[in-house]
């Protein structure tokens, strides 16, 4: 604590990111990476943007991929919005759209982002249980229950637990909460769920968020994007030319367009991760874990015999790393992502040892 400090920095609680380890050679299962890596011609884009125009600034619109992600949806570029990955997005909505006096509703297990942005942004949280199967009741989202909400948030599928909401549920809340931005985060939606932009034309209060660290690998390159009506994207556009003018470099919009572009490789890649994680809870199921239904590039797991702090201490040792939280309701979880085939044939067996 320093007298130099703003006096609410003291009492703010910051996220703390997966873990990044320096070592090599490890089987990194943590972070919910893509095994895989970025499109050849995302790449190719990339270097191509290497050259001396690095001395000029970069587009601050980032004209040329709010255009690929229009066309890849079939919207207009009015309702496109582009940031410095989704938490930066995310954090664009919170100071500009929720702010409104009122608390914003979530799960209590979800994004721990989330809760963070609340403390900064000066916004009562307001968490709404998930049931006892983890899932989200659009129920209790209603006023009758919830009360009066300065807006909606949850991931979609829902993180840590992977389990996805229903395009249909998410319209039904949309219908009885008219009042206030419903966001939906969705950071992993490309690995088996219904995307709500789908939404966006009928509901002006849907705000819609996406990373290309997820399914299209581009973790190390840090963009994110929101899709909604133009009223919520200008909303946006205000805060961050309030904030920064220039989020995305010249090579982060060259290479994220050209990720958006290449939907061949964009397909091929998900199905894979798709595929290896029906082998990897087949798996796990086979070891005696429960294993919530994913739709994800990541599974949820316990065991009923084994203390999963005790297993992913174990897993380390061995240098195979996943995620453990010892928070309340899940801390006797592992988030294990999905890896290559060999990577997952590593953590299958070393469970199997265990």
């Amino acid at each position: 604590m320093s007298q130099f400090w703003s006096p609410f920095v003291k009492d703010l609680v910051p996220y703390v990111p997966g873990e990044q380890p320096k070592m090599t050679r490890l089987v990194k299962l943590n972070t919910n990476e893509n095994p895989y890596g970025p499109s050849p011609k995302a790449i190719a884009a990339m270097q191509a943007e290497v050259n001396d125009d690095l001395r000029l600034y970069p587009d601050p619109n980032g004209d040329r991929l709010k255009q690929s992600v229009a066309d890849y949806y079939g919207l207009s570029t009015a309702q496109v919005f582009v940031g410095n990955g989704s938490d930066e997005v995310l954090a664009h909505a919170f100071h500009g759209l929720f702010q409104h006096g009122k608390p914003l509703l979530f799960p209590d297990i979800t994004y721990s982002f989330y809760p963070v942005y609340c403390g900064l942004y000066g916004i009562e949280p307001k968490q709404i249980p998930l049931d006892e199967n983890f899932q989200i009741n659009i129920a209790d989202y209603t006023r009758d229950k919830a009360g009066e909400n300065s807006g909606i948030i949850f991931p979609n599928p829902n993180a840590p637990t992977g389990c996805l909401l229903p395009l249909a549920a998410i319209e039904q809340l949309l219908k009885q909460n008219t009042d206030t931005v419903v966001l939906v985060d969705e950071a992993y939606i490309d690995f088996g769920g219904e995307t709500a932009i789908a939404l966006v034309n009928q509901y002006p209060n849907l705000l819609v968020t996406q990373t290309l660290s997820k399914s299209r690998s581009l973790a190390g390159l840090r963009v994110g994007i929101a899709v909604g009506h133009p009223d919520l994207i200008e909303a946006l556009e205000r805060i961050k030319n309030s904030f920064n003018s220039y989020p995305l470099d010249r090579m982060a919009i060259a290479g994220a367009a050209a990720a958006f572009d290449d939907r061949e490789y964009f397909d091929d890649t998900c199905q894979r991760v798709i595929n290896s994680r029906d082998t990897v809870v087949a798996g796990l199921e086979q070891l005696g874990f429960d294993v919530l239904p994913s739709a994800a590039n990541f599974v949820f797991a316990r065991h009923p015999q084994k203390d999963a702090g005790e297993l992913a201490a174990l897993l380390r040792e061995q240098g195979i790393i996943v995620r453990h939280f010892k928070t309340p309701r899940i801390a006797q979880f592992l988030r294990i992502t999905i890896g290559t085939d060999e990577q997952n044939r590593i953590l299958l067996d070393a469970l199997k040892a265990l």
